[in-house]
């Protein structure tokens, strides 16, 4: 079984959609994470901080999934990280109405002793100073270190970002950022200039319309599977890492075509996320139900063609 290290938030989100709106209800990029990878045989363990507000019904979930919490700093009379959003009726774009870093302001990860030889680390969406500290922890180097950006560490800290980024094999970023952090408009030609910043992978997410996998000259390409119902993209992006990470890391095959196989799974797992507010879907999604959409995915893609 493989080792995982997940870098992240463990957060209250509070939304709003089309659909409906929530309270505060469990979020961040670490938690919808370890939830994607838990669908997989691997040892993965959470890196985050929380304050003592955070209910420990969320972690004896979380620990009921497998992930190992030990990485989890609690600070006494500390308040967890907060964001609350508002989606536009199609669901691909938001306002922020409230961040408040709260623990997150003063966060300095720490691999707990037994995890700093994983093989694989997901780096979520954090400064890239903090995503560099958790690379300098490990012993030996992971064999894949896949690091979560956005658009506000480019405007923010890029030249953090810029050297983070010569440390890592994978970035997973979305199409908007993509061509901002390259200035191409082309997500070929940025793909190229990102290798040459160092990954040797590029993932680039389009939310409802799938996601591209670029190495070298090779390109792949996973739809996302059309959906009756979405109530709420928030964690989609950070599920589909927990896929991508969690076959990996279960599988042990880093090659380009054991990649592609971990852009389906992480797709996959993303059309549920989005299927409930916050981490409902995720939290009582069975394997059963995981199998049976993959068939949709294969038959979705699968066709037979002559070619001369």
């Amino acid at each position: 079984m493989g080792k995982l290290v997940i870098v992240g938030t463990v957060a209250f989100d509070e939304i709003e959609s089309p659909f409906g709106k929530t309270d505060k209800i469990l979020g961040g990029a670490a938690t919808f994470i370890g939830l994607a990878a838990a669908q997989f045989e691997v040892d993965a363990a959470i890196v985050s901080i929380v304050g003592d507000d955070l209910p420990q019904a969320y972690l004896d979930m979380l620990k009921g999934k497998g992930i190992a919490l030990e990485g989890i700093e609690i600070v006494p009379d500390g308040k967890t990280f907060y964001w609350k959003g508002k989606y536009h009726n199609d669901l691909n774009s938001r306002d922020t109405l409230v961040t408040e870093l709260n623990t997150l302001a003063d966060f300095n990860p720490v691999v707990p002793e037994n995890y700093k030889d994983a093989e694989v680390v997901m780096l979520g969406n954090l400064h890239p100073g903090v995503q560099m500290s958790v690379i300098q922890q490990m012993e030996p180097r992971p064999k894949l270190i896949v690091l979560d950006t956005m658009n506000f560490w480019m405007d923010n800290a890029l030249p953090d970002l810029l050297e983070t980024i010569k440390h890592i094999d994978v970035i997973t970023i979305n199409d908007e950022e993509a061509r901002q952090l390259t200035g191409e408009y082309s997500l070929v030609k940025a793909a190229a200039r990102i290798q040459e910043m160092g990954p040797k992978y590029v993932v680039i997410k389009k939310g409802e319309h799938g996601a591209l996998l670029f190495h070298g000259a090779h390109v792949f390409f996973a739809p996302a599977l059309p959906l009756e119902d979405v109530f709420d993209p928030t964690g989609a992006g950070d599920t589909f890492a927990g896929g991508f990470t969690g076959y990996l890391a279960s599988t042990g095959n880093l090659s380009f075509e054991n990649m592609k196989r971990a852009v389906i799974y992480g797709s996959n797992l993303a059309s549920f996320c989005v299927e409930r507010f916050g981490t409902e879907r995720m939290e009582d999604l069975k394997k059963e139900a995981v199998q049976q959409r993959l068939h949709q995915f294969k038959a979705l893609t699968q066709f037979d063609i002559e070619l001369e």
